[in-house]
């Protein structure tokens, strides 16, 4: 009898499966060019992405543990170089590279990272013209931050001290390669920027490869260059080594030695300045003191110094002409308030308050007996006429209808009894009669 294969699940078989892509000596190390698709960084720093070219493509997985040294990001599009291990993710059964390194096609990895970060900062800012700081003309404390033992501390400080002696150093000591070498830079920055006695800061280091330089180039150190309040010159390698820092600083030295000149003005320069300044203010002032004597001497020799007495006599004069026509004036003023007074003084007499008050008297008599006259007109209009009214109402009043035998009824209310709804047996009632009330109480009550 024919025995059967045993069937195996699908995890068995993917397990199987796996176990043998693991085990090829050849796909444990590949190198595979491509293109990136489908780009995805998780929140946790794994990254996912597809790796195509024009005939096939790659699932591809670069865990945050191998990513983390990037010194680039991926994107959509990138032509990459990978070194990974193929396997199988055994939860959909596809195999898919997990990627231990990754590094541009055709171009360095450092120069893309370079290019990418100047982009991202540029687009922030961080380059703008109008927040560069001007550095001051005579700054007091140079500060510099640098390595210790580098020849570029050496030209910074007998740059400075040949150039400006007067000036004073403040050497914070920072690494300036290396993988700490980017928080250090950072760091001294920020202890520089806690002083309030710096003027100015150098920040750099001496020439070397684009690796050595690569702490320049961090964003670390960007951002704590643009969170400076100390006005920053970079002085990082030579004259044709760009940086991140160069673009960031407010000020870009192409050598250490140049930003110890950019930083310092030449003292000879300073007293240069001061004696030309000197020269050009003994001529000013011999000019203006030489001026002036010209002026003095003019007015001692003018008439006025001369003869000082003419002067006084003429205001004598015009003083005494003043005077003359102020007193015509007042005159002209009183004569013709003179003539004023003697036209209100007739107008009084015309107007005298006795004759007044008589006149007023006599109109008062006349308006009173006039209106007495009135008075009693209307008076007598009145009467008649309340007469008539006292007539009308005595013949509608219902007291002549109660001599007549009528009466009006009313409840404890009050109020007039016009039919039999508003009062009940029982009730007490006031019966109004011509001659006084009859207090009644109800005892039957009949509708007619």
């Amino acid at each position: 009898m024919m025995q059967t294969k045993p069937y195996l699940t699908v995890q068995a078989l993917t397990k199987y499966i796996k176990r043998k892509f693991d085990a090829d000596p050849y796909l444990i190390d590949v190198q595979v060019k491509g293109e990136i698709s489908n780009f995805k960084q998780h929140s946790s720093g794994h990254m996912y992405f597809t790796l195509k070219d024009e005939q096939a493509r790659i699932l591809s997985v670069m865990f945050s543990s191998a990513n983390k040294g990037l010194k680039f990001k991926p994107e959509n599009g990138m032509n990459v170089l990978i070194r990974g291990q193929i396997s199988v993710y055994e939860g959909s059964g596809q195999y898919q590279i997990y990627v231990k390194e990754m590094q541009p096609d055709g171009i360095g990895e450092l120069y893309l990272a370079f290019e990418q970060l100047k982009g991202k900062l540029e687009k922030e800012g961080l380059f703008a013209q109008e927040r560069k700081r001007p550095i001051p003309s005579y700054p007091k404390y140079i500060g510099v931050i640098t390595s210790p033992t580098g020849a570029a501390v050496r030209d910074i400080i007998s740059t400075i001290k040949r150039r400006y002696p007067i000036g004073k150093i403040l050497l914070i000591p920072a690494l300036v390669q290396g993988d700490n070498a980017a928080k250090s830079i950072s760091d001294a920055i920020v202890k520089m920027n806690q002083r309030d006695d710096i003027d100015v800061l150098i920040v750099g280091r001496g020439g070397g490869s684009i690796e050595e330089l690569w702490a320049f180039n961090e964003e670390i150190v960007a951002r704590a260059i643009f969170e400076s309040t100390i006005p920053i010159i970079s002085a990082v390698g030579h004259e044709t080594d760009f940086t991140i820092a160069d673009f960031v600083a407010d000020l870009r030295a192409p050598t250490p030695t140049g930003a110890a000149e950019l930083a310092v003005p030449h003292i000879q320069e300073i007293m240069d300045k001061l004696l030309n300044r000197k020269s050009r203010l003994i001529r000013s002032f011999s000019d203006i003191i030489r001026h002036e004597r010209k002026r003095l001497q003019f007015i001692e020799k003018s008439y006025v110094f001369r003869n000082p007495n003419y002067i006084y006599q003429q205001k004598m004069e015009k003083t005494d002409r003043l005077t003359e026509r102020l007193i015509r004036q007042v005159n002209l003023i009183v004569q013709k308030q003179e003539g004023s007074y003697d036209q209100l003084n007739q107008r009084l007499h015309r107007n005298q308050p006795k004759q007044q008050l008589e006149r007023e008297k006599e109109k008062h008599l006349r308006i009173k007996k006039e209106l007495q006259k009135q008075l009693n007109t209307i008076l007598k209009e009145k009467q008649q006429e309340f007469s008539k009214l006292i007539t009308a109402m005595d013949a509608l009043s219902p007291l002549k209808v109660m001599e007549r035998g009528y009466s009006l009824t009313y409840n404890e209310n009050h109020e007039i009894i016009k039919s039999i709804k508003q009062t009940a047996e029982g009730d007490k009632i006031q019966v109004m009669v011509s001659d006084g009330d009859i207090i009644c109480s109800v005892k039957n009550i009949e509708k007619r």
